[in-house]
Order: C-alpha cells, then structure tokens, then sequence
C-alpha cells in the first residue's frame, strides 16, 4: 500500500493460506478479577485518559522480563501517550529500582519536556521507591500510580508488552542478556518507532505521526476522529482529550 498497489483482502488470505503463512496470536488472558485498591502513594492522575494533546504531556511506564540462558533480562519502558512512541528504556540483569530510573532518565534526555509531564506507573516497587519519588520531585514531573492489580490502568505499557513479545521474542529464549538486548534494541528503535503503524496513529508510525504534528497539527487530529466541535464531558481533565464512547 505504500508504493501505490493494490490488493483484494480475499486475495492476500488466499495467498497466506498457500505460503503458510499465518498471524501470530497474542497470550491468552488469564482468568480473574482485575481491579484494586487505588494507590497508597499517589492518585490515578491518569485515571485511563490515553489520549493527549501534544508530545511529552503524559508518559506511561512498566517493567517486564525477557528470558536468556544466563537468567532473565528486566526490560524498563517509557511511552509517550501522545504518539505511543517509546521515548526510553533499559534493560538490566536485576529488577532494581535503577532500571525504571534508567529508563526514565532517558526519556528525560530524549526528550527534554518543556512543562511538567505525568508519568503514569503500576504499584510495583520500584515505582514506590524513594529513589524514584526524588528523581520525580527534581525532574519536574507529576506522578501517577494505578490501581492495585488493575493492568487496564496501564493498559498502553501493556499492549507494547503484548507487541514486543508476539512480534519478536515469543518462544526465543537468548543465548545472552546482552543478545537480548541487542534484538530489543533493533525493534524499538529500528521498527517499533520508526516504522510500525499504528492504528491510533492513523496508520502511521509514532516518529511519523509526530513529524506531522509539527507541520501540520490541525491535519493529525483527524487520523484519530477528532473534530474542533469534539464532545466533552464533566469527568473529563482540562490536560487531557476525553475519552471517545
């Protein structure tokens, strides 16, 4: 579709069938209550607001591991809700509060954000950490915290989880952390960012659809449905767009 062709839907299943070629199916999503007690520490700023109206107003941030044949791999994220665009990571052989630190720290050096962002994490430990309260308090930056044992709370850091993992390192287990991180790197920053669409996007990647906003912000909106007469609602906040019903 991008070089100008075009092709029946019928067709390109025809065609799969034939090459064997079949989509990858995500995890199953295991049974049980999902919901929680808010946050001891901090308020759901957030409180499932995904849609932004520019760069660097909110991020959203989680850990997961990666399996190797030297032990697991902790993967830290940053996303940006404006593009789902990953604006930081790191990946380290212990699941220490210095990742997420790590991670965010280069965030913070990518992007440079002008006001105060919100970054919006889960319960987890390093995120009620000391150390990471500091590092929000000096770098200007507003916390927000899901609530306990609610993955839908986060539920953008997830589905980039849910990605990775179908996309790339499902049923591969590495050689070594630093194999690990070397593919890690090729997918965020060689694909993910620069190249995957996304349908939020309007069928463009998070380094694209940024590209656009600045030239032409008016025109990004209507990617995603937006109008200037857009509804609103009373439970929706003054920095965020509503979410649509």
């Amino acid at each position: 579709m991008d070089m100008g062709e075009t092709c029946c839907p019928n067709r390109v299943d025809r065609l799969a069938q034939i090459a064997g070629i079949r989509a990858q199916i995500g995890y199953k999503k295991r049974p049980g209550k999902y919901g929680g007690k808010p946050s001891l520490v901090v308020d759901n700023t957030l409180d499932r607001q995904f849609d932004v109206e520019a760069p660097d107003k909110a991020w959203v941030t989680d850990i997961t591991y990666i399996r190797t044949h030297e032990g697991f791999a902790y993967l830290a994220v940053v996303l940006d809700l404006f593009s789902r665009r990953v604006v930081g990571w790191a990946m380290h052989g212990r699941q220490t509060t210095n990742v997420v630190l790590q991670a965010l720290l280069a965030a913070v050096r990518r992007r440079k954000p002008k006001g105060c962002a919100l970054v919006h994490s889960d319960q987890g430990s390093q995120f009620t950490s000391m150390e990471w309260a500091s590092f929000l308090k000096h770098r200007n930056l507003e916390p927000s915290m899901s609530q306990r044992g609610n993955c839908h709370d986060n539920a953008v850091a997830e589905s980039f989880f849910n990605l990775l993992k179908r996309e790339r390192i499902r049923r591969k287990v590495y050689r070594t952390r630093a194999e690990a991180r070397q593919d890690v790197f090729d997918y965020i920053e060689m694909f993910y960012n620069p190249t995957r669409k996304h349908a939020r996007n309007g069928m463009l990647s998070p380094v694209e659809f940024e590209r656009q906003f600045k030239t032409q912000p008016k025109g990004v909106w209507k990617t995603r449905g937006y109008s200037k007469e857009r509804r609103t609602s009373p439970q929706s906040v003054s920095r965020f767009l509503p979410i649509r019903l």
